[in-house]
């Protein structure tokens, strides 16, 4: 009776070394710019598009652009490519997906968040109707 205890207790903890290696290996971790540089994993950055720096090459379909870290000021050139994302040049914010390799931040994807048009109509539904103020 105790072997099949033992050969329980060693299956669940089999199991639970597989479940948190899986899990580990697939985790993607927000890095700052200097940590991407190092890293020799998959990370995430996030910063805002620096006007005028991105540029589309349609042949090779690969979008170059910087990214501007908010607080740092730091800039990292990324190469993502795919096609290049809807409003990508208004965007609020930037978080890129991948390895920094060769010069420059190689993102496999780019999640790109852009301000709403609705910002102001949600204030305006709340509040109801625009009051005026008489002095």
């Amino acid at each position: 009776m105790k072997k099949a205890y033992w050969a329980g207790a060693a299956l669940i903890l089999a199991f639970l070394v597989l479940g948190l290696t899986t899990f580990s290996s697939t985790m993607t971790p927000y890095v700052s710019f200097d940590d991407a540089e190092k890293s020799v994993r998959v990370v995430q950055v996030m910063g805002g598009l620096e006007k005028g720096s991105s540029r589309y090459d349609t042949t090779s379909k690969t979008l170059h652009f910087n990214l501007v870290d908010l607080e740092t000021k730091k800039v990292l050139p990324v190469a993502y490519r795919d096609v290049k994302p809807a409003n990508f040049e208004e965007a609020v914010s930037i978080v890129a997906i991948g390895k920094y390799q060769q010069d420059a931040f190689h993102a496999e994807k780019l999640l790109v968040k852009c301000p709403s048009k609705y910002q102001g109509q949600e204030t305006e539904k709340h509040y109801g109707a625009k009051v005026s103020v008489k002095s």
